[in-house]
């Protein structure tokens, strides 16, 4: 039976993981079996403790304790649940609690990217994508468009910030992931290394050095295929490029210059995770955008 607690001061010590603690404390790099992150709506909750997730405490309006809260706390025994109505909840986090529920969460523990793609065939890199929302939608298109397992640079946003999670739909939980590298000298000289020694050809999506189209038959024929995405603006940087053994881009139209990177990406995944032609490329006229800016005018 679910612990309930009802909140009566904001300032209680055990409401910190919800208030006052910051991404990077949450995260808790010095120890990461120490680390925890914020699960939001009964949704991703499910999928997270379909996953094995641990839960550690519920911050919960009052209103969805025998709502659609009600499931998710008859599978969690008697982790504490904190609650009150909606407006105390709002100054106590600062934002409105969308869906009503916010769980706090053991973080995994994660493989090395070894191990997490000794049986890939496609997988996704992450270089640098700063924006939480981008990362989370790519999830969800890795998750929904084939992919077997994504990678994320030191300098990536973490894939279990709050609105990553959120927007990821909880696929964040489903498709499996890890860090290629702990620092940031790791990546890309020896990340990319790791990756052609694990027998994967790089594709870098960007415009820039000579490129070749998305639907080339030579990438769709690669046994095994890393596509590496940048951040929004300044796209990949030119080492990582320049060390990739392809340079992709995404044919356009209209004059249209560049376009979303989680967008980009969902381009991208639909089109090689198969590691065949995706479904009507044969002889279609496909209309598509860059996965990054383009570079000069």
């Amino acid at each position: 039976m679910a612990n309930i607690i009802r909140v009566t001061d904001l300032e209680w010590p055990e409401l910190a993981v919800f208030t006052r603690l910051t991404q990077a404390q949450l995260r808790s790099r010095r120890a990461p079996e120490k680390g925890l992150f914020i699960a939001e709506s009964a949704k991703v909750i499910d999928h997270a403790l379909d996953a094995g997730y641990v839960p550690v405490s519920f911050l919960m309006e009052r209103r969805h304790i025998e709502g659609q809260g009600r499931a998710i706390l008859a599978r969690c025994g008697e982790t504490p649940v904190y609650t009150a109505d909606s407006g105390l909840l709002e100054e106590l986090t600062g934002y409105r609690l969308t869906r009503g529920i916010l769980c706090a969460m053991h973080r995994p523990r994660l493989l090395q990217a070894e191990e997490l793609c000794a049986k890939a065939r496609r997988v996704a890199v992450l270089e640098g994508i700063a924006d939480p929302t981008n990362v989370g939608a790519i999830f969800r298109s890795a998750a929904a468009l084939g992919m077997d397992a994504i990678l994320v640079t030191p300098t990536c946003c973490d894939p279990l910030h709050r609105r990553s999670v959120r927007v990821s739909m909880g696929t964040v939980f489903q498709i499996p992931w890890t860090y290629i590298g702990s620092k940031v000298a790791d990546w890309p000289g020896h990340g990319l290394e790791r990756l052609h020694a694990l027998g994967f050809r790089t594709a870098a999506m960007a415009l820039s050095g000579h490129t070749v189209p998305i639907d080339d038959p030579r990438l769709a024929s690669e046994a095994k295929l890393a596509i590496v995405l940048g951040t929004e603006g300044d796209g990949l940087a030119p080492q990582t490029v320049a060390a990739c053994d392809y340079t992709v881009c995404i044919p356009m139209s209209h004059g249209v210059d560049s376009l979303n990177v989680a967008a980009a990406s969902a381009v991208a995944f639909w089109q090689l995770s198969a590691g065949e032609s995706a479904p009507g490329s044969e002889g279609g006229n496909h209309t598509a955008l860059p996965a990054l800016r383009r570079e000069g005018p």
